[in-house]
């Protein structure tokens, strides 16, 4: 099965970085010339995932439509570009993985409700879970969730990519798989703040409690499966997430807690923190449903210049009520 990897950051990177191992040939796609000519001539992606050797049988292109011939899509573009993505290929049946973790702004669909929308013909699968790109590009222990209802073609696709460091679990919940790694974004957002406005680990363990309640009852509003949001894609991406400067989101609310505006920080990086264009659109969405999301909405009001300090007061007055989802 070859393999072809849409996005050439970091994630897109550490993923070709998987998809190559035993020396298979991997198709990487990236806009940024500088990173077609890092992977190609020094193999490394000297741009978004600096001091990792890459195998040289990695190829980058800056031509999207010759991944047209690979046999398995992995799409790694951040969630807002998907579609935009893949109406320029012609991927007819060929499966797409998707990688990217939000809600598309506008239509409120999961990325893959976009990619069934845009590829009708495109099987799909989900690969979800606690990941950072370093740590899966240099070989260290990592698992994750690999979701597709056609259980044969999750059979194929995980012998492809599972490594002895690289674990895939099956799921047939594609639905639940994605929303986990949706959620956890805007919340990891939440935590970063906690840290920066130094609240506590007091704090931050209970907004991780709450906050994955408020992820149960959006995911099985929507359909996902309660085992599926307490496994890798999850609760262990949630964990993981929301306790390291890693984080790009947790990084992100780090600032905010530090004072900082959320446009300064936006600006700052060459990464998306896909949690900051998610937390509008989630909680439009719960709103639509009629979800309570009350860290959704705090993370809002911060994302939209909200004093930190009146954000926490608002959360920790709320009417007391019975822990439940």
């Amino acid at each position: 099965m070859r393999i072809g990897v849409i996005g050439g950051g970091a994630w897109g990177t550490a993923l070709a970085q998987v998809a190559a191992r035993g020396g298979q040939e991997v198709l990487l796609w990236a806009r940024e010339p500088e990173v077609v000519e890092s992977v190609n001539i020094r193999h490394r992606n000297d741009l978004f995932l600096s001091g990792v050797p890459l195998s040289p049988t990695i190829r980058a292109t800056p031509n999207l439509g010759e991944l047209n011939d690979t046999d398995a899509l992995l799409v790694v573009a951040p969630a807002q570009h998907v579609r935009a993505v893949l109406s320029q290929l012609s991927v007819g049946a060929t499966p797409l993985v998707l990688c990217a973790k939000g809600i598309e702004a506008g239509t409120k669909r999961l990325v893959g409700e976009v990619a069934a929308e845009v590829a009708p013909d495109a099987p799909l699968a989900v690969l979800s879970g606690p990941t950072f790109a370093h740590e899966v590009a240099a070989g260290k222990p990592t698992a994750v969730t690999l979701a597709c209802e056609d259980e044969a073609l999750r059979t194929r696709l995980s012998e492809r990519l599972a490594g002895p460091a690289f674990r895939t679990y099956g799921s047939a919940d594609v639905v639940g798989a994605e929303i986990g790694g949706a959620v956890k974004n805007v919340l990891a957002i939440a935590c970063g703040v906690v840290e920066g406005a130094g609240l506590g680990l007091n704090a931050r363990a209970a907004l991780i409690a709450r906050g994955f309640a408020e992820m149960t009852r959006f995911g099985m509003a929507r359909g996902a499966q309660a085992e599926t949001l307490t496994g890798l894609s999850g609760l262990g991406d949630l964990v993981l997430t929301c306790s390291s400067t890693n984080s790009r989101n947790f990084s992100l609310g780090l600032g905010l807690g530090h004072g900082r505006s959320a446009a300064e920080l936006m600006a700052d990086r060459k990464t998306v923190a896909e949690g900051a264009h998610t937390a509008p659109v989630l909680r439009e969405a719960a709103r639509d449903a009629g979800i309570d999301m009350p860290v959704t909405e705090a993370v809002n009001a911060l994302l939209e210049g909200a004093p930190v300090a009146k954000v926490i007061e608002a959360l920790l007055t709320r009417p007391l009520k019975e822990e439940a989802l």
